[in-house]
């Protein structure tokens, strides 16, 4: 509660600096108060500056252009004040009096001048400069975003940061590129500030000589010394305040970000070169001896910067010599050192290897994309699965062949493939009748016969009909069927825990009645990858957890509760297999063959299994592959249907002999699909 009264009343005392400045351009104050508040105005003045020079982040001063709209009202509200003042009492108090007879010694000429004089600094020096900076700084901001934003994924896809550093990474871009791009605004308001100035100056001077003369009686010259001495004590008064806001703008625009003090890192740079000092020193030196300079001076100089440039030489080869005797330390100490085994027991999820001729695929410096197609890869699995795919190290391996690769799941070996550099895979569809010559290869993620060509023979190849893809092309779509075969493998409880507290935003009531009271975290990973592993999505997980909500109370049985989700995802599942309002061909399983296997099912506490003869298994693993061979003849995808209770347990009888076969229920396909068997499975009387 008192944090929050504090950050109230810092609210309101910037809405009371708001307002007040509103307030000062309507009421009169008096004199008394008008030296507290250029005080202050000049207080703040400097406080902004010595921030811009001290700060290291650029977003220290995140609020910088609003901070500047603010500083420039209240300080024209203090200038209007200051101008009735002046033209209605001739008393705007001890400062602007002050400013008026002190800087210009009481005359009026000279102070004139060094008014005019501010004035040019601040308008056609810093603020023009500062300007044309900000304007540029906001533009190459912008142009360099999406090269950053690119680093930034192929950073987080080598694992070289993790997704809550990406996302900072990323806030911090956003927030640069936009505190640039309102600077490049704000700058404009220290440019009116400085007209405004000049007019208000000219309005006191002018006005003030018209009411000396008629209202005070005094004499034109009389007028003019005693309003002059005044308007350019004002100016001035308003012009320093206004000189440090626009000089704290030109140093944060040119700044940039530094983590080290800025005015550490300034000395070190104008000073730091030994060659430079004792060069500059001669020359000095050389001035005051040969020349009628005063010799004291310019050769005192000239020696204090040989002197200079002297020890920095030394301390710069001390420092080397510390820091040589420091890397044999530090060398000789990781020798002794006992081996830190800790980070070799880290097993990445998803590995991509490469041998040393397939570097420049995946270096962005040399035009390659195949750290983009990574990204694309997560991005499609997310959405055609509903889960997210770890990050996927990428790493070269000199022990492989130069155009190798390999594909790891989990620290194993799961794939691989070869590539030619600077060739194209050429794959015919089937209908292409005219060959064309190239090396002989296989597509490595569906094994299918292919030919290498070289760029000179692509455009002839696509003409003919074929398919041609190139090396980054056949690696990212390798990468990705791993990924879909293994992706159930990939999900952890830690994925699922994230997933739930996503829906829990949503739909709270339902999560709360189905964990824990149900199912634990473990059992609904199991459903999760029960579906994953036949490439069922699980992006509606709202669907997924209200049928499980619905069943859960009478088995915990995972394998079941998968089955009752399927049914509940009978739309996607029959939209992915069947087109509507379409005959698709399909193969069935005798009736006979579904008593058998249900005959054959035992239950125990762990699950249920079957318990058919091995001389069985092999007479229906031979019907069914009779039939498959049917469909792949005709180039077709074998589908198997068959009753709901059935389905689980013949796609795991075939899960050893054919992994990739679609099994779906009668209940998983939507009323408008027509089915046409053509094929079945069936078992001898035997």
């Amino acid at each position: 509660m008192l944090q929050k009264l504090n950050v109230n009343g810092m609210d309101f005392g910037v809405v009371f600096y708001m307002l007040a400045a509103v307030v000062f351009f309507i009421v009169p104050i008096p004199s008394i108060l008008l030296d507290i508040l250029l005080a202050f105005n000049i207080g703040v003045a400097l406080v902004i500056m010595l921030n811009t020079i001290f700060m290291k982040e650029i977003l220290d001063m995140a609020f910088f252009p609003t901070l500047l709209l603010f500083t420039t009202i209240f300080r024209i509200s203090l200038n209007v004040s200051s101008t009735r003042l002046i033209l209605t009492t001739g008393n705007p108090g001890n400062v602007v009096v002050t400013f008026g007879q002190f800087v210009g010694g009481g005359n009026i000429i000279i102070g004139g001048i060094v008014f005019v004089i501010l004035l040019i600094i601040q308008f056609m020096v810093i603020n023009k400069g500062s300007e044309r900076v900000a304007e540029v700084s906001a533009r190459f901001s912008l142009d360099a975003m999406p090269g950053k934003q690119m680093a930034i994924d192929a950073d987080l896809n080598t694992g070289a940061i993790n997704d809550e550093q990406a996302a900072a990474r990323r806030k911090k871009l956003q927030d640069e590129s936009s505190f640039f791009g309102n600077m490049d605004g704000a700058t404009k308001y220290v440019k009116g500030d400085a007209i405004a100035g000049l007019i208000i100056t000219l309005i006191n001077l002018v006005g003030g000589i018209m009411m000396g003369m008629t209202q005070g009686g005094m004499a034109a010259n009389d007028a003019f010394q005693q309003y002059g001495i005044l308007t350019i004590g004002d100016g001035i008064t308003s012009q320093i305040p206004s000189l440090l806001i626009s000089l704290s703008t030109g140093i944060l625009v040119t700044k940039g970000s530094n983590e080290n003090d800025f005015g550490e890192t300034l000395v070190k740079q104008l000073f730091g070169n030994s060659q430079v000092l004792l060069l500059a020193g001669s020359v000095l030196t050389f001035l005051g001896i040969f020349t009628p300079l005063n010799l004291v001076i310019f050769g005192g100089l000239g020696i204090a910067l040989i002197i200079t440039g002297y020890n920095i030489q030394k301390n710069i080869e001390q420092e080397a010599t510390e820091e040589a005797v420091e890397t044999e330390e530090t060398e000789a100490e990781e020798v002794r050192r006992p081996e830190n085994v800790v980070s070799l027991l880290q097993v990445d999820p998803i590995e991509l290897e490469f041998g040393y001729g397939i570097i420049p695929l995946a270096d962005v410096n040399q035009g390659g994309d195949l750290l983009d197609r990574v990204v694309m890869i997560r991005r499609q699995i997310a959405l055609e699965l509903g889960t997210v795919v770890p990050i996927i190290r990428l790493r070269d391996n000199i022990q492989l062949n130069p155009n190798q690769y390999i594909i790891k799941i989990k620290g194993i070996q799961v794939a691989e493939g070869e590539i030619l550099f600077d060739h194209y895979m050429a794959m015919n569809p089937g209908y292409v009748e005219e060959e064309i010559t190239g090396i002989p290869t296989f597509e490595p993620s569906f094994h299918l016969p292919a030919i290498w060509i070289t760029e000179s023979q692509r455009e002839r190849a696509e003409s003919l009909g074929y398919t041609v893809v190139d090396p980054p092309s056949i690696i990212a779509t390798h990468l990705t069927e791993v990924i879909r075969t293994h992706i159930d493998e990939l999900l952890t409880r830690q994925d699922v825990q994230n997933l739930v507290e996503n829906l829990k935003k949503s739909n709270p009531v339902l999560v709360d009645e189905l964990i824990p009271k149900l199912l634990g975290l473990g059992e609904i990973e199991k459903v999760l990858q029960n579906l994953l592993k036949e490439g069922i999505s699980i992006r509606d997980l709202l669907s997924i957890f209200e049928v499980l909500a619905d069943h859960a109370s009478t088995t915990r049985d995972t394998d079941v509760l998968t089955e009752y989700v399927r049914q509940g995802l009978k739309r996607a599942i029959s939209s992915k297999y069947f087109p509507a309002n379409e005959t698709s061909d399909v193969i069935t399983l005798d009736p006979r063959l579904e008593q058998e296997i249900m005959g054959s099912v035992k239950q125990t506490e762990q699950g249920a299994y079957l318990t058919l003869d091995p001389e069985k298994v092999r007479a229906i693993m031979d019907s069914l592959g009779v039939e498959i061979k049917k469909f792949e003849d005709q180039g077709l995808a074998p589908i198997v249907v068959c009753s709901p209770i059935v389905r689980m347990y013949f796609k795991n009888l075939t899960e050893d002999y054919y992994s990739d076969l679609i099994v779906v229920s009668f209940n998983e396909v939507e009323p408008n699909v027509e089915l046409r068997s053509v094929g079945m499975v069936t078992i001898n009387d035997n």
